[in-house]
């Protein structure tokens, strides 16, 4: 068709005038070829920038975004007018947003100055911008794929942390740091025997420990310490499991159930010196400062006297691992696991809070606070998470208060250094809280004389205290008590005779008299304990009493300083340590330790020129209350089994003892068989040299037979 065929007709009439001529004149039959002139196309894009990390929002918020993100890149660029410089993909099922966008800058120069500008631009506190040019995803989507999955690796099998109390024997294991070893040992009936050493780190050149060590709660890890942080081992061959970067560790902790590790380099001038890891994922959950926000680090005292500085509040796992507290000025900060939120985003009001406890057995917090103007000292209990008040015992005339929990949380101590109006007069009360009791009822024991140590009978009711009329006696009282009272069996109507019953009646048990202690350590199992005196004022007298039977054995560790009972209650280990840090200690020369018995008979002495630290492994405590009950009643079969194990390993060892000798013995005996042997062997040549006589022959002897009578004493008596 050509451009005449367009025309209309009209336009191709020949009524116009005839010098002008016709249109068909002037049009070619040739076809029109267009050709536009277009600017050239700008493939760089250069100008464009690709936005991450944007909020996914609704439809109904898309507009609003748009803005935010318009006035953010419009500072730093001009945009271009009249187009849609912005473009925000959107889901076509859903319409949400798929969190990034495109912006398009009038000039490159403009898209270069939004990526150094607005990378890693804080848009909110959940989202943090990335800029990346539009070319450099362009680039990166020409590259063509050369990813080769790699072939799945066998999962390295996981850490047995449990494969020491597979031991046959069921023994015990206890960590020495002395000198620059560190060596790890089985407590056996025969003396310690050593699992590991360090032979693995030594032959690499390194010291398996440089400062302290510390054995998680259920003694699944050790916590070794150095400059750079906290390594944790595990295992039959002791591996190394985790590392974490806490430079200056000075002490570690584990949570009761062992999800959570916390470290402490005492700096009050660093803000992350303590620090809580997650031991499951290996990451830093968060740090905090050594001291809360406006805690005063220094106790204002009276008038003439210099003020006392404050140690830094500790943080304090509970007992399931759900929360971690500290405490603050008038107030406690409970966290919660694993976020280390403050829970429910508000402190504990606790005006002029002085200690605070979690309970052994449940998310219960005691605190107490001294008197304040015209308000009297307290003790409160407060259930967590719901921050109720469970009970609160209100005190006067209060100088200090300390707490202690029974190991189960079923008790909870209070003494009370109580003074007159005069403040001349000091005297002592303790506040007993029965938890497990309707109502927590509290019991009162007033104590005339001064009180120095009070301690909770693990797995039973009991407690012990050491008292004297003066506190810097060398001869104290120890008096044991018994939250529960025990009503013997005794006939009733018809003969027959009445359970024994047990009531919760507070009653004194006995009291020893003119003992040489200042520290009391109950066995874990209960029943047995040791009054020992320690440090440098004392004798290192250590009596070993059985509170059931009232046996009393009386032993000494000249200048101890320590004393830990193993997790089944059957050794003691007495101990002199110095401190790391110093090359010098005055009592260098008694440094060492002694195994004991529960009853207090000596097994084992080992002397070190520098030792730290000895530490029993604990193990946790698998038995119910009624479970352990059922093993005490059936205590006789089990002794039976024990004696026969017992004998078993002394057998062993008696044989393994006297190896040597029965060699000895064995190797004369196959001597004499030997020369026997050559002997017969040699016999016809005998006869033949001594011409036909065998003096192996016994019919060849005769055999005399003399008797000789000797007078040995005479002895006349006359009738």
């Amino acid at each position: 068709m050509t451009i005449a065929d367009q025309v209309p007709a009209e336009m191709l009439s020949d009524d116009e005038d005839e010098d002008v001529g016709s249109v068909s004149d002037y049009l070619s039959d040739t076809g029109l070829k267009i050709e536009p002139k277009y600017p050239p196309l700008n493939e760089a894009f250069d100008s464009t920038i690709l936005v991450m990390n944007l909020p996914k929002i609704d439809a109904s918020k898309y507009d609003k975004l748009k803005r935010v993100i318009t006035k953010i890149f419009s500072r730093v660029g001009t945009l271009p007018e009249g187009g849609d410089s912005i473009i925000m993909p959107q889901s076509s099922s859903t319409s949400k947003s798929l969190g990034f966008a495109f912006v398009e800058y009038a000039a490159p120069e403009d898209a270069r100055n939004a990526f150094q500008a607005v990378n890693d631009y804080p848009m909110d506190k959940n989202h943090r911008l990335r800029v990346i040019p539009y070319d450099d995803v362009r680039r990166l989507r020409e590259i063509e794929p050369a990813f080769v999955p790699p072939e799945p690796e066998e999962a390295p099998d996981p850490v047995d942390t449990t494969s020491w109390l597979q031991d046959e024997s069921q023994r015990d294991m206890f960590v020495v740091r002395e000198g620059k070893n560190t060596v790890i040992n089985w407590n056996d009936p025969s003396g310690a025997i050593v699992d590991y050493d360090g032979s693995r780190e030594r032959a690499q050149g390194v010291n398996w420990c440089d400062y302290y060590v510390a054995w998680s709660p259920r003694g699944s890890y050790l916590a070794t310490m150095h400059a750079k942080g906290v390594r944790l081992w595990g295992g039959k061959g002791y591996e190394s499991i985790m590392r974490f970067m806490a430079e200056g560790v000075e002490d570690v902790s584990f949570s009761p159930c062992e999800t959570y590790m916390m470290t402490n380099n005492f700096r009050p001038d660093d803000p992350a010196a303590v620090k809580i890891f997650d031991l499951e994922s290996h990451k830093l959950l968060k740090s905090f400062g050594l001291f809360p926000k406006d805690f005063p680090k220094e106790v204002i005292a009276e008038e003439g006297e210099e003020p006392v500085v404050r140690p830094a509040p500790k943080f304090q796992w509970s007992f399931d691992d759900k929360y971690i507290a500290r405490m603050g000025k008038d107030l406690i900060s409970i966290y919660e696991l694993p976020s280390l939120r403050l829970l429910d985003k508000r402190s504990v009001s606790a005006v002029g809070v002085a200690e605070f406890q979690w309970s052994p057995g449940a998310n219960i917090i005691a605190y107490w606070a001294p008197e304040v103007r015209n308000s009297p000292a307290h003790v409160d209990l407060i259930e967590v998470p719901s921050r109720k008040f469970l009970r609160q015992k209100n005190l006067f005339h209060v100088s200090k208060c300390s707490m202690a929990w029974h190991s189960d949380g079923e008790y909870l101590g209070v003494k009370v250094l109580r003074h007159t109006k005069s403040k001349k007069t000091l005297f002592n009360n303790f506040e007993l809280f029965r938890l497990n009791d309707p109502g927590i009822p509290v019991e009162m024991l007033e104590m005339k004389d001064a009180v120095m140590c009070f301690s909770w009978e693990p797995r039973g009711s009991r407690f012990a205290m050491i008292h004297a009329e003066n506190p810097s006696s060398t001869k104290v009282n120890v008096s044991f008590y018994d939250m529960n009272k025990v009503i013997e069996a005794k006939k009733g109507k018809g003969g027959k005779m009445t359970a024994p019953q047990v009531r919760p009646e507070l009653n004194k048990l006995e009291t020893l008299e003119g003992k040489q202690c200042n520290q009391l350590f109950w066995s874990p199992a209960g029943r047995h304990i040791v009054l020992a005196g320690l440090g440098d004022s004392a004798s290192g007298t250590l009596e070993f009493y059985d509170v059931v039977d009232r046996t009393l054995t009386v032993k000494e560790h000249y200048r101890a300083t320590e004393v830990a009972w193993d997790p089944s209650g059957r050794t003691v280990i007495t101990s002199v340590i110095q401190p790391i840090g110093g090359s010098y200690y005055k009592f260098q020369m008694d440094n060492g330790y002694i195994l004991w018995s529960f009853q207090g008979k000596q097994l084992q002495q080992v002397s070190y020129e520098d030792f730290y630290q000895i530490s029993w492994r604990p193990r946790e405590n698998l038995l119910s209350k009624a479970e352990r009950q059922k093993v005490v009643v059936n205590l006789k079969k089990y002794e039976k089994q024990f004696d026969q194990e017992d004998k078993r390993r002394a057998r062993a060892k008696y044989i393994e003892d006297t190896r040597g000798k029965r060699e000895e013995r064995q190797a004369v005996r196959d001597r004499i068989a030997r020369l026997s042997q050559f002997h017969r062997q040699q016999k016809a040549m005998r006869i033949e040299l001594n011409g036909g006589y065998d003096s192996d022959d016994e019919e060849n002897f005769e055999t005399v037979v003399d008797t000789v009578e000797t007078v040995v004493s005479v002895k006349e008596d006359f009738m």
